[in-house]
């Protein structure tokens, strides 16, 4: 049991993932710390209170009802949604687009073209027929 562990543990997709989730975690408290520390502020003075918690506060029968932590809460995830997918994803797919491609990633050496390699292979053929 210990080495089948081992060997899940040392894949390189696992470590991956958990590296993806240390820093997604990370970049997540940056996000929300942006969202409440500069957005909410100023949707909350536009409505006049101190935070966005605060905004359409009421109570019946003693239960206090929140709209404005249901959308403090959205704000925060649409703003971690969306840094995660503009800075993250349209990247990673852009660069996978240019591997597809044949592309070379920015700052990778361009490779040969298919025209140098199939000068090669034909000289290389041309110098096998000689001998």
């Amino acid at each position: 049991m210990i080495k089948g562990f081992k060997e899940f543990i040392s894949r390189g997709n696992v470590v991956d993932l958990a590296v993806a989730v240390v820093i997604g975690a990370a970049f997540a408290m940056v996000i929300s710390a942006v969202v409440d520390g500069l957005v909410t502020p100023l949707i909350a003075a536009i409505f006049g209170e101190p935070d966005l918690t605060s905004v359409a506060t009421f109570t019946i029968n003693g239960a206090v009802f929140s709209v404005g932590l249901v959308l403090d809460a959205l704000f925060n995830f649409l703003a971690v949604a969306a840094a995660i997918y503009f800075l993250v994803v349209v990247p990673l797919n852009r660069m996978a687009a240019r591997r597809k491609r044949g592309e070379p990633a920015p700052g990778e050496p361009a490779g040969p073209t298919e025209i140098q390699l199939l000068t090669e292979i034909r000289d290389a053929v041309a110098a096998r027929r000689q001998d």
